[in-house]
């Protein structure tokens, strides 16, 4: 069980937030894979209980765009397009219209879910039924508030996957342009951002590991591969953040001037 104690300012601030403005909070929660998103988010809806608030945890991961819609992808862009999770693989439309409905509409919403073991949007009669409207949408996923990279960083391959898949670089440069544009959008909704920062890249992949039960560590290490270049920049030079919270290696907060 989570101790509950230390996140109790984080929740006063969220709090306040929700108070200063005259509609429901949509909160963002970025950090790389691994870093305890959804752990955190389900302990601070919880909380925001505590202190009167409606809140629900919403994943970036439930708006991956279906099998068939990534495979026109693969066909028509490139074949890296194929795997969920880069700018380019999440259905922003539904996003935005799931925000809107949560935080503006009455009576009851479906939140989508997304079957990672079927690799696929899940059906419909499996979706979450929420009760609109919320005070605090709670947003959780890796990438959000990533920015672009100038383009003369595109070129120098971070990895093998982009070294032997992408050679030429089409596949990350249409990637950095979706954050250049529809996902910087979308990142330009979200009233606060709360940031989980890690260590470094060496410390995600293992924590991916710890997790994950179903690749070996070869296919393991390629399907991180496709999200190392943005984690990176997101480690090196983090987006700006209303409130960060710094983990060590093993996932525990460091006290500020530790």
């Amino acid at each position: 069980m989570i101790d509950s104690a230390p996140w109790q300012p984080l929740v006063a601030r969220i709090a306040g937030w929700g108070a200063e403005q005259q509609r429901g909070l949509l909160l963002g929660l970025s950090g790389v894979q691994g870093s305890g998103k959804s752990t955190l988010a389900a302990l601070l809806v919880e909380l925001l209980g505590g202190h009167g608030l409606r809140a629900v945890a919403v994943s970036l991961d439930d708006f991956y765009l279906g099998q068939a819609e990534r495979a026109r992808l693969a066909a028509e862009v490139h074949p890296l397009f194929a795997t969920r999770g880069v700018p380019g693989t999440h259905d922003l439309g539904l996003i935005s219209t799931s925000f809107d409905a949560l935080l503006n509409s009455f009576g009851t919403v479906l939140v989508p879910r997304f079957d990672k073991t079927a690799d696929d949007r899940a059906p419909e009669s499996a979706w979450t039924r929420v009760e609109a409207p919320v005070d605090v949408v709670i947003f959780e996923g890796w990438c959000l508030g990533a920015r672009p990279q100038a383009v003369p960083a595109l070129s120098v391959p971070v990895n093998a996957l982009e070294a032997d898949e992408d050679n030429e670089g089409h596949w990350r440069g249409t990637v950095n342009a979706q954050l250049a544009g529809d996902y910087a959008a979308l990142w330009a909704r979200l009233d606060r951002l709360l940031l989980l920062q890690a260590p470094g890249w060496e410390v995600v992949a293992g924590w991916r590991a710890q997790a994950e039960t179903r690749m070996g560590p070869a296919e393991l290490s390629r399907f991180m591969q496709h999200y190392e270049r943005i984690s990176r920049d997101m480690l090196d030079a983090p987006p700006p953040a209303d409130w960060v919270v710094r983990l060590d290696a093993e996932r525990q907060v460091v006290p500020a001037g530790g």
